[in-house]
């Protein structure tokens, strides 16, 4: 199996970075921008990442993580199960409380044309945020989501914590600082990080 990514290790294409690391998978990386030529052939919607995996292009950095967790068969819990419901339901929490008001502010930082911001929403945003954070804090038992065991999950939740402390937004709860550092901490993680270009 060869596998290609295409985006940098500041966007979403860091998580298939960090999971492709984690799995002791070769591939080959183009920090490409998004809407970047090479991405748009791939991907008309020009958004980064794109894996492709033996001449198949796959787009959104949670199904491309999915699929390569299924596919080797680790850091993840088999389909069907109790525990890969669980697992998903921790994936899909940091998409919809995590990500998706992270991207939002992004949209209205630089992504949307000028004229197109507002940019009044970002308090707003950011009190979301910190309260989706204290939620999480107070029924996290760790070390990982899955307890012992690191899922595809925390690559999606630790991405969006990395990704909150570059655009601001509060995640101040002890417990999420540990578990933020012990996920920077793992060599995956490190390998992945120092692709950065």
């Amino acid at each position: 199996m060869t596998y290609h990514v295409y985006g940098g290790v500041r966007s979403r294409a860091f998580r298939v970075l960090w999971a492709l690391e984690e799995l002791g998978q070769s591939y080959e990386q183009t920090a490409s921008a998004p809407r970047a030529p090479e991405v748009v052939a791939l991907n008309p919607s020009g958004k980064v990442p794109v894996l492709v995996a033996d001449g198949t292009a796959l787009t959104d950095s949670t199904a491309i993580v999915t699929y390569l967790a299924d596919k080797h068969g680790q850091i993840t819990f088999p389909a069907g199960s109790l525990e890969r419901a669980k697992q998903d339901g921790f994936t899909q929490m940091a998409l919809d409380e995590l990500d998706g008001t992270l991207w939002t502010a992004s949209r209205h930082s630089f992504v949307l044309p000028e004229e197109m911001r507002v940019p009044e929403v970002k308090p707003s945003l950011k009190w979301e945020f910190a309260q989706s954070c204290a939620r999480i804090a107070a029924g996290f038992e760790g070390p990982f989501l899955m307890g012992e065991t690191f899922t595809v999950a925390d690559i999606v939740f630790g991405h969006c914590l990395g990704w909150a402390s570059v655009a601001k937004f509060s995640h101040d709860q002890p417990v999420l600082q540990d578990y933020l550092s012990r996920l920077r901490a793992r060599p995956a993680y490190q390998a992945a990080r120092s692709k950065e270009s």
